[in-house]
């Protein structure tokens, strides 16, 4: 409707509801009074989570668009078999929202924090409940003990993880590539070499690069995820590990090399900004659109997580011999160890209930693992997980990461920081450094200076 704006969570709220209604057109009958499910519904992997009619759970989260319609999809046989309603609320304001809700006395029952760092936060503020058995029976079962330690505070276990993304891939057009006669690069060094040749074709539109910082409140994040896979690539995961806890500080040599080394890429208005403008643009592009020029030509080169093959329009093919694939964030050396950050989800309690305990349990088990990943675009570390459910090879080779053992793995380096650093000064430092408000060192000693 022209000039009328309507709230955010009633939007989403009437999406769910329409998708509810779309099951019932479909030839499915509502939920029965018991909780007994719909007509041909199988229940049996449901009934552990018990019958509870009429009653409403709401999961409040960051998640929008294509992928809050999956994650819809998922709790369809769910809330036929237990009568639950599951009421999605997904704005990229979440993560500063929760804080005013839950001031007011008006949480979310469930939420779905996308950072180790402020769900600590939200438990110290005496927000978050502790997990129910149930629970933590499946993160026992399902993950492995690292995943179920970034959902513990001080001893006491609050949230499950939920799905999983392995960080630093550069996505690109194999086409483009072959058709330029150009390789994937090995090294961080090729990486800049090829990121020169393909700037000798540059015109008004086109750069080699196309970068994009934008998501609403939590705008900088893709910023910082490039500093952290050039620190754990070049300075190593002890080093990492270090600075992560605040032991290493910002401005170290180790730190500062990482962070030079972006630039050159990043500040460099012959690289980027493909299809968006010059470097001034990266902070008002959604890292959302911020690899599509690739689609069309205007860039060759955007770094983002796995979880961006979601982001991909409807019938794109993403593989080696696709319109779209990626390869890791090179290494410094060929002969060091492939490195790879990654991140994920916590399903935290603001709210007591059984049917509350009864969604979040379903979220942390294997069944919903299995669900999710089926659909397309996104993958788990669950344990429970049959790797052949990625729709995709990049979710396949994902998942390989993942489960390997010689990979080198670290959680994204701002969701395990104090959230003062991690989801505050990290991620506006990015956007002033980009910016040119602030230069590198001014940078470096903004950020010290907000750590615990």
């Amino acid at each position: 409707m022209a000039g009328t704006k309507v709230p955010k969570r009633a939007a989403l709220r009437f999406a769910v509801a329409a998708l509810a209604g779309l099951v019932a057109l479909s030839g499915c009958a509502a939920p029965q009074d018991k909780g007994g499910g719909e007509a041909g519904a199988d229940c049996s992997a449901y009934e552990q989570y018990g019958s509870h009619s009429g009653k409403t759970v709401e999961v409040y989260t960051t998640i929008q668009g294509v992928e809050l319609d999956q994650l819809a999809e998922t709790f369809t046989t769910f809330q036929a078999c237990t009568g639950i309603a599951v009421d999605l609320v997904g704005t990229q304001e979440a993560e500063t929202q929760i804080n005013v809700r839950a001031a007011a006395g008006d949480p979310p029952e469930l939420m779905i924090i996308p950072q180790p760092g402020l769900l600590t936060r939200l438990v110290e503020d005496g927000h978050v409940l502790p997990a129910s058995k149930s629970v933590e029976s499946n993160a026992d079962r399902f993950w492995s003990p690292a995943w179920k330690a970034y959902g513990t505070v001080r001893g006491t276990f609050y949230a499950a993880p939920l799905m999983a993304n392995v960080k630093g891939w550069v996505w690109y057009s194999p086409r483009e590539f072959a058709s330029k006669g150009v390789k994937v690069p090995q090294t961080w060094g090729e990486l800049l070499a090829l990121t020169a040749t393909l700037a000798e074709g540059n015109t008004a539109s086109y750069r080699p690069w196309c970068v994009g910082f934008g998501s609403g409140d939590a705008t900088g994040w893709p910023g910082t995820d490039w500093v952290e896979d050039l620190v754990l690539r070049n300075a190593g995961p002890e080093v990492y590990d270090r600075w992560v806890t605040g032991e290493v500080k910002f401005s170290d040599p180790r730190i500062k090399a990482a962070v030079d080394e972006v630039a050159k890429i990043l500040l460099n208005p012959d690289y980027v900004n493909g299809g968006f403008g010059g470097v001034e643009s990266i902070v008002s592009t959604t890292f959302n659109d911020a690899g599509l020029p690739i689609l069309d030509g205007n860039c060759s080169l955007h770094h983002q997580a796995s979880f961006y093959e979601a982001q991909w329009p409807k019938g794109t093919v993403v593989g080696p011999d696709g319109d779209v694939w990626a390869f890791l964030t090179p290494k410094a050396e060929t002969s060091a160890k492939d490195s790879v950050t990654g991140g994920g989800e916590f399903v935290a309690k603001f709210v007591e209930g059984e049917a509350v305990d009864a969604v979040q349990t379903f979220l942390a088990s294997d069944t919903w693992a299995n669900l999710r990943v089926s659909l397309g675009g996104v993958i788990s570390a669950n344990k429970g997980l049959d790797p052949s459910k990625a729709r995709s090879d990049l979710g396949r080779a994902a998942i390989r990461i993942l489960q390997g053992e010689d990979t080198v793995f670290r959680f994204d380096g701002s969701d395990l920081m104090p959230a003062a650093v991690g989801t505050s000064s990290f991620w506006t430092g990015m956007n002033d450094w980009v910016t040119r408000t602030v230069d590198t060192e001014q940078l470096l000693a903004f950020i010290d200076s907000t750590f615990p």
